[in-house]
């Protein structure tokens, strides 16, 4: 996300940073539109999780160990967003930012009340510690800010970040989006005597300065955060309505089956459903149909999506388009959804599903100018045919389809022989292996591994414990998986790491397709250095209808809103933000009426 002043003025310092022109709400602002202000504080409510954990780190997640999932909220970053504006931020750590017009640095003011949950201020030296800390251990936050070349304090409660390239719009307020740690805390010693390593996980409870902490814990199982009466920014404009629950606890479960369960026994509050099946037959009890228990789906708004079968380009077998397009035709989405997705699905066909700036028809205007520009870069079909997904559905339409499919690989040098797909160069067979955590995705792959053996070529399904698949992902080590990349409505530097050429051989990195393409690389940067709107939207329809025609992933389906079930305890706004889906807990409350007829806790 970006943002801009005034053309060809200098900024002053601003309370709030929007995309384009001016945030809507001014300073001074007494609360956002769509909070209950009076909102009451109390309750608790409990979140299921899938899987364990073992580190309270934010540092070294993803590096190592398994972060807890709720120990975000610990912290609070510089600007926090505004759920009904589309990349807007307003100051909380930070009451005030400014930047030059050409955007080659920004100055955050730090408020004078801001501190942490042991009373010390929070300091410009926080704020330079925590980017060095985040930059020095997590590949993901280098690489993601890696063109801010320095912090340093500029005044009492002043820091000021320097960019290693002009013209960048989104720097200024990407690293307002920082979560900002404590150093002394961290550069001080433990319960044990021994000095804190914040390159190394640990189970010890962190100092934050957010609007919670952490109460109590058990390794692997479950974690409990308390609202902090004494929070420095409770009264704020920014917070008001918000943060209400005393208590927020995620329960840790193995299994999906059991998390469900969990949920029915009334161990579990809240649940999103991703599991189609699970949404329309697996409510059926008692709870539901007395209106304890309450299923509503909310528009998802605020984000693209593409969640595909993704492979691994690092691999001889999978650099070949053709062969990537043949695992694209043998795969019935029409059939999957009608007999186990109840049909609540839709087939995702851009790598910004779900929003306008996905690419459709063929290219027109400033998009078709970009892409011009980029000559025999990138596949000549984007100027004559729009993409399309492979339809299948019927036994006349798969049959079709695996013949095209057949042809694509004969013409990437395979063929059949005794029933298996062989390259006529090696003579080795064409297979592969799919990895997932997620045992649901058995269901869906076997019918699929099927169809790929229709045409010879063989398939694996591997099911692995998180932690597992976790490394083996970070370090490329698969053949293909599945992955989901989320995409903001105002997309920027985080292009780079999803499909950048620099991300390709850097662990943990997004881009586990291994993409290295120079036009690829120059749309991204025609993205983030985009002048206005009209050139964001065209530059990422660009690079949209790029990425599609060249079939580096199968894609696989979505729903344009989020399915979620709530023990009926709970009230809410009359109007919910635009871009905030459920905007559960964060705005929510403890209805101490419906709790009475639902029942306490269990």
């Amino acid at each position: 996300m970006g943002f801009s002043p005034a053309h060809g003025e200098a900024a002053g310092w601003q309370h709030g940073l929007a995309l384009m022109g001016a945030p809507k709400y001014e300073q001074g602002f007494p609360h956002f539109d769509y909070v209950n202000p009076d909102a009451p504080k109390g309750g608790i409510v409990r979140f299921g999780a899938q899987g364990t954990f073992d580190n309270f780190n934010l540092v070294v997640a993803g590096v190592k160990g398994e972060l807890e999932v709720g120990i975000s909220q610990l912290y609070d970053t510089l600007m926090t967003r505004s759920m009904d504006e589309v990349g807007t931020e307003y100051g909380l750590l930070a009451e005030a930012v400014r930047y030059p017009t050409d955007y080659s640095s920004a100055t955050y003011r730090l408020h004078p009340d801001a501190q942490w949950h042991d009373g010390k201020p929070v300091t410009p030296e926080d704020v330079i510690f925590s980017l060095s800390s985040f930059k020095t251990y997590s590949p993901l936050y280098a690489f993601y800010y890696k063109n801010v070349a320095k912090a340093e304090k500029t005044g009492e409660r002043e820091v000021t970040f320097s960019f290693n390239e002009a013209g960048n719009r989104e720097l200024p307020q990407i690293v307002g989006q920082l979560p900002i740690l404590p150093k002394h805390w961290w550069e001080g010693r433990g319960p044990d005597g021994q000095p804190r390593n914040i390159g190394e996980t640990t189970l010890e409870p962190p100092l934050g300065s957010g609007p919670h902490r952490l109460k109590s814990f058990e390794a692997g199982r479950t974690a409990s955060y308390e609202r902090v009466p004494e929070y420095w920014g409770k009264g704020f404009n920014v917070n008001r309505g918000r943060h209400n629950f005393d208590e927020v606890r995620y329960e840790y479960f193995r299994d999906a089956t059991v998390l469900l369960e969990a949920f029915k026994a009334d161990r579990i509050d809240f649940r999103s459903e991703n599991i189609a099946r699970q949404w329309a037959t697996a409510y059926d009890f008692p709870a539901f149909h007395d209106g304890r228990v309450v299923k509503e789906e909310f528009p998802l708004r605020a984000m693209g999506v593409m969640q595909a079968l993704v492979f691994n380009l690092r691999q001889d077998r999978f650099r070949d388009e053709r062969v990537r397009r043949a695992f694209n035709l043998a795969f019935d989405f029409e059939d999957i959804n009608r007999t186990l997705f109840y049909s609540l699905y839709d087939r995702i066909d851009s790598f910004f599903f779900g929003t306008e700036l996905a690419a459709t028809g063929l290219p027109e205007g400033q998009e078709l100018a970009i892409l011009k520009s980029l000559g025999d870069k990138i596949p000549a079909s984007v100027f004559t045919t729009p993409y399309r997904n492979p339809v299948n559905g019927t036994n006349q339409a798969v049959r079709a389809n695996l013949r095209k499919a057949m042809q694509l690989l004969d013409e990437a040098g395979y063929e059949l022989k005794a029933g298996r797909m062989v390259s006529r160069l090696t003579g080795e067979p064409l297979t592969a292996e799919y990895i997932t955590a997620d045992p649901s995705f058995e269901r869906v792959i076997l019918p699929y591994r099927q169809a790929l053996e229709r045409i010879g070529i063989g398939l694996t399904v591997r099911v692995l414990d998180p932690a597992q698949y976790q490394n083996r992902v970070r370090s490329f080590d698969f053949d293909i998986t599945t992955h989901v990349w989320t995409q903001s409505l105002s997309p920027g530097n985080e292009q780079r790491e999803y499909w950048g050429s620099e991300a390709a051989d850097r662990p943990g990195s997004q881009n586990i397709a291994g993409i290295k393409d120079p036009a690829i690389d120059a749309l991204i940067e025609r993205i983030i250095f985009a002048r206005d709107s009209e050139e964001l939207a065209a530059a990422t329809k660009a690079l949209d209808r790029v990425l599609l025609h060249h079939n580096y992933v199968v894609p696989q389906w979505y729903s344009l809103v989020t399915r979620t079930a709530r023990w009926n305890r709970f009230g809410r706004p009359v109007n919910l933000p635009r871009y905030g889906g459920s905007a559960f807990p964060t705005i929510w409350w403890h209805d101490a009426a419906l709790a009475a007829r639902v029942g306490a806790s269990r």
